[in-house]
């Protein structure tokens, strides 16, 4: 088979190397990609959101299949496009997507569903909002509705920091069109629990869970970010706490989104939080997380593409998720800066040490090639992943490995995982 994989990032280059593991992947392109996808699929220069050009190309090369990675394509309805051009491609619809491009959306379909999750209020009236605030509870959370690169959250602890947080979001509008309309949320306290799931319209299968690490500091101290490290499995997500979520809240979701005529075919992520009333959803994303996908698919043993199908055709129920009973620890190294500001263009050295060793992974998130070089090229630079017989192992390992690769301005969190040693 050709595949195409749309996206640039580290979760499309663990999406990448999982689908290169398949007997039937004869040629994978990724569109756009980076310096690291390139070395296991041929990179083709279309943006992610030039739909015409990717249909087009697609249609040119006779791919039999296109994976959409990332949430702005989704969002904006590529998998639409490609349907229309009678190309198989996984992924949500536009009218499906929507579960995460409107956090609006997905908070009113959970409170109709009653799928767990904090009380919220929507507002697309700056004024409006600001007068709600003044009765309510501190600390709250301020949501830019639409998509905001994982980084439109705020939580404010003070009656002050909620207005700013206003003014930021809806007057300033520092997420542009995704501040248009806000979700004002209670502040739920707990363990937070990443579950991503392989989705037919009518069937969910659970991948195993994973902890992602938002804050740009040690301690969850710092800016919220696209994730700066993740592990995998998570201790806290108990068979109490998948009992509860498969009864309340992940077949609760499936089946909400089909009764609003809204079929969800590809992959749902679950943001879930373990709070002291059981467990309650923070927010969905509509694919793989990141990264998230770079600690739990290097660990699945089923064939990545039969799964994908099997999704497209609507037969789930005859897959049998397996994950190897081991775990797995990403950390993220960053440009100096991230997320505010940075440079790009140094030269990353040490990737070699990579080669050939079994249990290890680089994943490229922001990477280019310049002059027959490897370079930064973004915030977030690369996945540094690790496998271990046990979590406590698996985080000495990514540390580890961390070490092997060198640029300069180069930042990490030092405390991924640390979680597990409180365990």
């Amino acid at each position: 088979m050709k595949i195409l994989i749309v996206g640039s990032g580290g979760r499309e280059h663990a999406i990448a190397a999982a689908v290169a593991k398949s007997p039937k992947a004869d040629k994978i392109y990724c569109a756009p990609g980076n310096a690291g996808i390139g070395q296991i699929a041929e990179c083709v220069p279309i943006g992610a959101m030039e739909f015409d050009k990717l249909v087009a190309f697609a249609k040119e090369e006779a791919i039999d299949l296109t994976i959409v990675g990332m949430d702005d394509p989704l969002v904006g309805g590529l998998v639409d496009e490609m349907e229309a051009a009678g190309l198989r491609v996984f992924g949500p619809r536009k009218n499906a997507a929507i579960l995460e491009g409107s956090k609006a959306f997905s908070k009113d379909l959970m409170k109709k569903y009653n799928i767990p999750t904090a009380a919220y209020e929507n507002f697309d009236d700056p004024q409006k909002a600001l007068a709600y605030l003044e009765t309510a509870k501190m600390p709250v959370v301020l949501k830019a509705d639409g998509l905001a690169l994982g980084k439109g959250v705020l939580i404010c602890e003070t009656l002050d920091e909620a207005r700013e947080g206003v003014r930021t979001i809806m007057e300033d509008k520092k997420f542009g069109a995704a501040g248009n309309r806000m979700v004002v949320e209670e502040f739920m306290t707990g363990r937070e629990v990443s579950v991503l799931s392989f989705v037919d319209g009518k069937t969910i299968k659970i991948m195993s869970s994973a902890q992602d690490h938002k804050r740009a500091l040690d301690g969850d101290q710092g800016l919220n970010t696209g994730g700066m490290g993740t592990f995998s499995p998570s201790p806290f997500y108990t068979e109490e706490v998948d009992a509860f979520c498969h009864r309340h809240i992940y077949q609760a979701t499936v089946d909400a989104m089909a009764a609003e005529d809204r079929p969800f075919k590809g992959v749902i992520f679950f943001g879930l939080m373990l709070t002291e009333d059981g467990p309650k959803v923070l927010e969905y994303n509509a694919r793989f997380g990141d990264p998230e996908a770079q600690v739990v698919l290097p660990r699945m043993k089923n064939d990545m593409v039969e799964v994908v199908e099997a999704c497209i055709d609507g037969t789930l129920d005859q897959v049998e998720l397996s994950f190897e009973d081991n775990a797995a620890v990403c950390v993220i190294l960053a440009s100096e800066g991230y997320p505010v500001s940075y440079e790009k263009g140094f030269e990353i050295t040490g990737l070699k040490n990579f080669d050939n060793k079994d249990g290890y992974y680089c994943f490229h998130a922001g990477t280019a090639k310049k002059d027959g070089k490897i370079v930064t090229n973004g915030g977030r630079v690369l996945g540094v992943t690790a496998k271990g017989e046990t979590l406590k192992e698996a985080r000495a390992n990514a540390y580890e490995a961390a070490a092997w690769v060198h640029f300069d301005r180069q930042y990490m969190r030092r405390d991924i995982g640390k979680a597990i040693d409180e365990a």
